[in-house]
């Protein structure tokens, strides 16, 4: 049987880049300095569920079939964004090869995505709860299932609306570097642990400006923690990064520009345009600077390229060919995918009409929309008192009354 000599715990400190190491960072510059700092090579495309299933599994999109965080869902007919069943990634997992080598090796997965029914001894993931009344109660899931009891008497209730949203701030990876901690006492040989707090800013304020500093500093302090707490266990530490942001200066409408030609079709739901995808010719599910364009009729896919090719903002259009020479030639991938050129990023709004907008467009909700949306990391500012509308609709909430957190 193989021994392991010691544990190795795979930090992901997300938005991290060479660019911010410095005098913000002492205790990952101490850890360069005690090993070393690899440069490691990207994912197309750079997004968190693509890139932490590449590092999972050793694979591309291509064989692991997480083609963005979130895709059509063509048996379905519908869109679905950050879906946590860990049976989605079509790979064997790095847990998986090591515990064929050794039964007895153990894995914690914390807040590494798709973390559902991973095959590993401790895992932690958001998952809110959804009663029959309408509500949307913070919660966590775990494996084993009293884990997250434990967690919580310890550390209190996971801080779900700092994890994201615009209250999304230190706490939550506080929180997550606490559980890994105290999941260390279950001495895995092998544990990840996912700190997200770097994205939060970088994508609100962009890299530039004089505020990361203070977030560099706060994660670095966390990461410090968890560092200390491995070299107890005399462990090892690989910190990894799933992408670097660049300033954001312009912005493309796909799925608008897809609908002004006639492309995309809509139903009008109590006064809502919703976007009807099994109905639409052709419609785009972006996610950053990434869109996957799906079209219903394999004649159209010649049109729409030609379309969408040399519109402001669009660096190129991947067809079938150029697909799998990028790596993204699934079945999951839209029939072509959009890259946006340098400081853009794609929205997914297909309303042309505001007053049309669907009432989801205002909330965070990650699980409706159908594609990314970085402004819900922001108050809304038009709101004059925006702490006294969250405080309302918060106690209506409370007493059983529907409400609408539209306040992002």
């Amino acid at each position: 049987m193989t021994k392991i000599i010691s544990p190795l715990v795979v930090i992901n400190i997300v938005g991290l880049t060479p660019a911010l190491l410095g005098e913000h960072t002492p205790n990952i510059n101490k850890l360069i300095d005690e090993g070393y700092l690899a440069e490691l090579d990207g994912v197309f495309p750079a997004l968190t569920c693509s890139a932490q299933a590449t590092m999972l599994t050793g694979k591309l999109p291509t064989e692991h079939g997480i083609v963005a965080n979130g895709w059509y869902f063509r048996d379905l007919a519908e869109i679905g964004f950050w879906k946590q069943a860990n049976q989605l990634i079509q790979n064997e997992q790095v847990w998986e090869s090591l515990k064929k080598i050794n039964p007895d090796i153990s894995c914690a997965q914390m807040f590494w995505w798709y973390n559902m029914y991973a095959k590993v001894d401790y895992s932690v993931t958001p998952r809110p709860i959804y009663p029959a009344d309408g509500r949307k109660i913070p919660a966590i899931y775990s494996s084993p299932s009293n884990l997250v009891v434990d967690l919580e008497k310890t550390l209190g209730p996971f801080p779900m609306f700092n994890f994201w949203g615009p209250t999304a701030d230190i706490r939550s990876s506080q929180w997550i570097a606490d559980a890994a901690r105290l999941v260390m006492q279950q001495q895995p040989a092998l544990e990840f642990v996912y700190l997200p707090h770097l994205d939060y800013n970088l994508q609100r304020l962009g890299p530039n400006h004089p505020d990361i500093w203070q977030d560099v500093e706060k994660i670095d302090r966390v990461a410090g923690q968890l560092i200390d707490a491995v070299k107890e266990r005399q462990g090892d530490i690989l910190i990894v990064s799933e992408y670097g942001i660049e300033q954001a200066e312009g912005v493309v409408h796909i799925n608008q520009i897809l609908r002004e030609h006639g492309y995309i079709n809509v139903r009008e739901t109590l006064g809502w345009e919703m976007l009807d995808c099994g109905a639409s010719r052709a419609f785009a599910v972006a996610d950053h600077q990434v869109a996957h364009i799906y079209i219903n009729n394999s004649d159209d896919i010649v049109k729409v390229k030609k379309l969408l090719t040399g519109i402001e903002g669009i660096e190129f259009i991947l067809d079938k060919t150029e697909k799998a020479q990028w790596g993204i030639d699934h079945p999951r991938s839209g029939e072509l995918v959009a890259v946006a050129a340098q400081h853009h990023w794609f929205t997914y709004y297909y309303w042309l009409d505001e007053n049309k907008a669907p009432d989801f467009a205002r909330t965070v909700d990650i699980h409706r929309k159908p594609g990314y949306d970085p402004v819900e990391l922001f108050v809304d500012p038009t709101l004059k008192i925006p702490q006294l509308k969250i405080g309302i609709n918060l106690i209506k909430k409370k007493l059983g009354f529907r409400m609408l957190m539209d306040v992002i």
